[in-house]
């Protein structure tokens, strides 16, 4: 058997605005928080659970998308208005990188919690 991870929890000011959000920029579903989380699912095997927390540490989380899926995240990401970047120390430059031979993005969500998109997995 593979490993495979199920879910992570995301910690938030707001679990149900963060979750919206998240769904919202990444074209994902969200119905509703189910008891302490605000669950969001990303594939097959993998859910975000956004939960409550008063003080967290911000966090890095990089996804490998498709071609298309890139280019319809940065759309929301553009529409929104928000700051994306080349690397994680230029998240405002406007720029992609093309590291490994496909396209990068990095931006923040709702939390300040630090979000990659490549069409190449490193």
């Amino acid at each position: 058997m593979s490993i495979i991870l199920n879910h992570t929890i995301v910690p938030s000011r707001n679990k149900k605005e963060a979750a919206a959000w998240f769904a919202q920029v990444f074209g994902l579903s969200f119905e509703d928080a189910a008891g302490h989380f605000a669950p969001v699912r990303l594939n097959e095997t993998l859910t975000f659970s956004f939960a409550d927390e008063a003080s967290f540490e911000r966090h890095h989380y990089a996804f490998h998308v498709s071609e298309t899926e890139f280019d319809a995240i940065l759309h929301r990401v553009k529409e929104r208005g928000l700051a994306f970047g080349s690397a994680p120390w230029s998240q405002g430059d406007s720029k992609l990188n093309d590291w490994n031979g496909g396209r990068g993005v990095y931006f923040e969500n709702v939390d300040g919690h630090l979000l990659e998109l490549m069409t190449v997995a490193q």
